[in-house]
């Protein structure tokens, strides 16, 4: 059902300062920047390695651009640190389902827009030891089954 981590997402208040930090630290690029105005933040996605299904696995870093979004909460209740965990999937909705079946509850009815053009669907953080966890979709995949 899951191919890899897709990604870990990384909350902090300055953007350009952590890009630097994991350029400088790691020697890691940035493969793709965005803002997402749904979620309320700007964002930097990266890549880390490729895999064996093909995807690859990230750190995607998170400014808030509102204080009322998700990620600027994180940061006033934890501050800076881990938000959340992702799992790449072939099927988001199909794991979804899955997970949901095991007694997860899925925090989105139906997968939703996510980075770079994926799907995603996040669960409870309370029905998955604390940890905020997503399940992305690849854009190609997403493409794949939404022809079908």
């Amino acid at each position: 059902m899951f191919t890899r981590i897709d990604h870990v997402g990384i909350a902090c208040r300055d953007l350009d300062a952590a890009v630097a930090f994991y350029r400088s630290t790691y020697g890691f690029e940035v493969a793709h920047e965005e803002v997402n105005e749904e979620q309320g933040v700007r964002e930097a996605m990266l890549r880390i390695n490729g895999t064996d299904d093909g995807g690859a696995s990230y750190l995607q870093l998170l400014e808030p651009i509102r204080d009322d979004s998700p990620v600027a909460r994180f940061l006033d209740r934890n501050g800076e640190g881990v938000h959340h965990v992702a799992f790449g999937t072939a099927d988001v909705a199909g794991a979804s389902a899955a997970v949901a079946g095991s007694g997860v509850r899925v925090l989105d009815a139906e997968p939703r827009p996510g980075s770079m053009g994926s799907r995603i669907a996040f669960l409870h953080p309370k029905d998955c030891g604390g940890v905020l966890t997503e399940l992305v979709q690849a854009a190609d995949q997403a493409a794949d089954t939404e022809g079908s």
